[in-house]
């Protein structure tokens, strides 16, 4: 029995570069494919929020001397292309995809709007998020808040490269205390970083429960979904 029918996954894009220090790597690239491919196949129904760290990160970009806003939409431009090469690789081993931006940008993808993504989901299809919000000033994590509440997802899964969540950093402090489960306002008080706090109070306000998980453990994105105890719960 798994615990939730549509999720709404939120992947960092710095997690398709493997091991590069830039881009994506097809290794990594296919390895997501496949987790998909598994779930979709068995009936969940899935929707996807891709960063595009990998590629160009909007604040990195006003440290440079970009204009914030300027930044920030190259950063959007970056999940587009992430998104184009994971629908590319979903769709050569069959599964139905769709791929949508925040701002009109066709032929490359459909434009966003709510009632189409919950139908294609409705339909069997994979729909893949990308362009963030639309809006500077904006992370994907949010994007990715506001996008599960639209669909009605049961729960927003975010990828990290740790177990869940943890009283500090574990890969700094090895005593670091790992949560299995914690409410919204507990996390406020110990001022844990599960997500910027633009999403995390969306997720809050909305009662949309969010896990997070280690999404380079093999299967981890599975047992998120089927499994108690797997990463930390946020309620």
């Amino acid at each position: 029995m798994r615990k939730f029918n549509r999720v709404l996954v939120k992947l960092s894009g710095e997690f398709l570069m493997g091991k590069k220090e830039f881009g994506i790597d097809m290794d990594s690239l296919k390895e997501y494919a496949s987790q998909i491919k598994e779930l979709a196949d068995e009936g969940v129904e899935l929707g996807i929020v891709i960063g595009g760290g990998n590629i160009f990160r909007g604040l990195e970009g006003t440290g440079k001397g970009f204009d914030r806003v300027k930044g920030d939409q190259m950063g959007m431009l970056a999940t587009v292309i992430n998104g184009m090469a994971l629908q590319s690789n979903l769709e050569n081993t069959g599964v139905g995809s769709r791929l949508y931006t925040a701002v009109r940008m066709e032929p490359y993808a459909d434009y966003y709007v709510k009632e189409r993504a919950i139908e294609s989901l409705n339909e069997g299809y994979v729909n893949i998020f990308t362009g963030g919000t639309g809006n500077p000033y904006f992370t994907t994590d949010s994007a990715a808040a506001l996008r599960a509440l639209e669909i009605n997802a049961d729960v927003l899964l975010k990828g990290t490269r740790v177990d869940g969540v943890f009283s500090k950093d574990p890969e700094k402090h090895p005593d670091a205390r790992k949560y299995e489960s914690i409410t919204f306002n507990e996390a406020i008080e110990k001022q844990l970083k599960v997500m910027d706090m633009t999403a995390f109070a969306l997720c809050r306000d909305n009662n949309l429960p969010i896990v997070v998980f280690n999404v380079n453990k093999p299967d981890q994105l599975k047992k998120a979904i089927y499994e108690d105890h797997i990463g930390t719960l946020v309620h």
